[in-house]
């Protein structure tokens, strides 16, 4: 059997009695033109690596491997397992599934450097997952780029620019050293079931470091911030050791709230504090 022989996804579906779990966060994809459109996302995948996160049923799986990429795919819904089997086969040795919880496997160990991560993440797991990829100390990171699906808002917070409505925490992570933007929206009808959100795939591609930053730093500075983000500075910081005086050396007024501070605001105050720790 080869790729082109396997049945349609949702054969597939009723063959293996699979629903989407709410649990898990699944919502499906059928649409294979849409598929290979996100498949397209990071660019030519032949013969390059790549990582998917929740593969469900093989939707996206089957798109990257038509794509020509050599695809390790991890499941934690075991009712999963045989159906990714049956594409295994007919991938001829370019499917590697692992059966487990993505935010517990060392992906760096399992699976080197210059992997694309592509995947419909599951809404219950996405946001994690995206801040364990960004909040790696050595960079460039292990991945080549980030190619995912999330909810619209989600996808908005992170593209974000300041003083609008969802620039927070996740900009700020996000854009330091990487650069993202929106590739596309996806509308609720596309999924079985439908959610009750838009969707929108992000593409991520890392940047130059700045130089004299920590992201544990930059992570505790933005969650001390954008924690009470209605608040000024003074008072969301004020338990942030050497915080405030960072903010008078770089004559940041501390009555301003932390949605008005650019990328590089943060990333200043950040430099400070790393230099003082």
């Amino acid at each position: 059997m080869t790729l082109d022989d396997l049945p349609p996804l949702r054969a597939v579906i009723a063959q293996y009695g699979l629903s989407a779990e709410k649990s898990l966060g699944q919502n499906f994809l059928f649409d294979s033109q849409l598929l290979d459109r996100i498949a397209r996302v990071p660019g030519p995948l032949e013969g390059e690596r790549v990582y998917e996160v929740g593969p469900g049923p093989g939707g996206l799986t089957r798109a990257l491997l038509r794509a020509g990429a050599q695809v390790t795919a991890v499941e934690r819904d075991r009712r999963c397992l045989p159906a990714l089997a049956e594409i295994a086969d007919a991938a001829e040795g370019r499917l590697n599934v692992l059966s487990g919880d993505a935010l517990a496997i060392d992906e760096a160990a399992q699976l080197g450097r210059g992997v694309h991560i592509v995947a419909n993440l599951p809404y219950n797991v996405g946001t994690a997952l995206l801040v364990r990829w960004l909040s790696i100390e050595d960079w460039p990171p292990w991945w080549a780029s980030l190619t995912l699906m999330f909810q619209k808002e989600v996808a908005e917070r992170i593209v974000a620019s300041p003083d609008s409505d969802h620039y927070g925490r996740l900009a700020v992570l996000t854009q330091w050293r990487a650069q993202p933007k929106i590739a596309f929206a996806v509308n609720r009808a596309a999924f079985v079931p439908p959610p009750k959100v838009t969707s929108a795939v992000v593409h991520i591609v890392p940047g130059e470091v700045p130089a004299g930053v920590r992201p544990k730093t930059l992570e505790r500075l933005t969650e001390a911030a954008f924690g009470q983000r209605r608040k000024m500075l003074r008072q969301s910081l004020k338990g942030l050791p050497g915080a405030l005086e960072a903010l008078a050396a770089l004559d940041i007024d501390p009555a301003r709230r932390a949605e008005t501070l650019s990328v590089a605001d943060f990333v200043a105050v950040a430099r400070l504090l790393t230099a003082r720790a």
